[in-house]
């Protein structure tokens, strides 16, 4: 028996696993405590149960998920607006460093995805599909890259990507702390203990100390831009794939996010209201991955299963090791170095989020660190993706 869902029913069969998502991550405390999203938790429920009725009595689900292109799309394009090379610039060296540290570990990543994947005997696109696809960039990228690469004729990478990505959350957010603590008690770094941190996230605008608010007319502003930005991107995209090298189809649209951004900034010619795009990309991101993991085909993850378990425990060593002797020392050997390299592990295998948790629980033991969260949150949230992304593009045409 096949039940077939149209666009509209997708979405909406979408929205409702997100919002049961979000209902499990705030019942549930261990959902909460590695900050699973919740359209993960949402979506992979129904994949579960999807797998569960094609198993027993052969019941298939057929989605048509245009919708969940277009969302993507829609997110990628407003990561493409935080590319603000302005405030790159304002943040100084260590947020160089860190970038160069962050980009550094995906390099890596991807290197050690595409050996263990050739040592296997696998196809090595398998590899990247467990390097910084997942790791660095999270269910998003995932998401994303997934489905373009089980296009290419691998079974199964879309699920393996974002079995990949939760596995990373949950590794990432375990490993960090007790990396913290050890770089931090070894080499001598606490002065101030028990203190509770104030310390938050600072965001864009506490950066820019321009804090906005929102009104109607920034989200539409924010909305168009997005859109003129993705229909702008096609024409960009269709001019790249001529070069015959292979590119995501979100990238055209990324690039001109970034230009638009940046025009904005040096032009002041029309204003580029970033708390309303990151908000519009937000929604995106949720609805996109909602229909990404319930449209998961668990089943083809049987085959792999062994494999799949060596290459996502080598990327937490290597995460590990980058994070103790590579970030730590390239970020100064002191505190805020510490402080950082157990935000990387988070940061590095999961999300941002992560990280910023990572550091906090830290933090309240050994006292404040706002250096760390300025760098790192600015650099997870406003370049690793959009870097990221082209790194895996330049992986994708050396091996393809």
């Amino acid at each position: 028996m096949i039940f077939k869902l149209d666009m509209v029913h997708t979405i909406a069969l979408a929205v409702v696993l997100l919002l049961l998502g979000e209902l499990l991550v705030r019942k549930i405390k261990f959902l909460s405590k590695y900050c699973i999203p919740a359209p993960v938790v949402g979506g992979l429920m129904f994949s579960i149960l999807a797998l569960i009725l094609r198993q027993t009595v052969a019941v298939n689900f057929e989605m048509d998920t245009t919708l969940q292109t277009f969302t993507m799309t829609m997110f990628f394009t407003s990561v493409g607006f935080s590319a603000s090379f302005g405030l790159l610039k304002k943040g100084g060296v260590k947020v160089f460093l860190f970038l160069g540290a962050a980009v550094g570990l995906v390099v890596f990543q991807n290197i050690l995805g595409v050996g263990l994947a050739k040592l296997l005997n696998l196809n090595p696109l398998l590899g990247l599909v467990t390097g910084s696809i997942p790791m660095t960039g999270g269910h998003g990228t995932a998401g994303a890259f997934g489905p373009f690469i089980e296009n290419s004729g691998v079974a199964g990478a879309n699920s393996i990507a974002i079995a990949a990505a939760t596995f990373g959350l949950v590794a990432g957010s375990m490993i960090g702390g007790p990396t913290g603590k050890r770089l931090i008690e070894k080499h001598g770094l606490s002065e101030i203990k028990n203190v509770r941190s104030e310390v938050h996230v600072i965001t864009e605008e506490a950066v820019e100390d321009n804090p906005q608010l929102l009104v109607p007319k920034k989200i539409y502003s924010a909305t168009f831009l997005i859109l003129i930005a993705m229909g702008l991107g096609t024409i960009v995209s269709s001019i790249l794939q001529k070069t015959g090298a292979i590119f995501p189809a979100y990238i055209g649209a990324m690039l001109i996010g970034a230009v638009i951004r940046n025009i904005s900034e040096s032009t002041k010619l029309f204003d580029t209201p970033m708390t309303e795009v990151n908000i519009v990309g937000g929604i995106s991101l949720s609805l996109f991955l909602s229909m990404a993991l319930m449209t998961l085909k668990l089943w083809e993850l049987a085959d792999l299963a062994i494999p799949f378990l060596i290459m996502v425990v080598a990327q937490v060593i290597l995460v590990y090791f980058f994070a103790n002797y590579i970030t730590f020392n390239l970020m100064g050997r002191d505190y805020d170095a510490a402080i950082l390299s157990a935000g990387h592990c988070g940061f590095g295998l999961g999300a941002t989020p992560n990280g910023v948790a990572v550091m906090d629980s830290l933090t309240l033991s050994y006292g404040p660190s706002p250096l760390a969260f300025f760098v790192l949150p600015l650099i997870g949230s406003l370049f690793i993706d959009f870097i990221n992304s082209g790194i895996i593009t330049v992986f994708l045409n050396i091996l393809g």
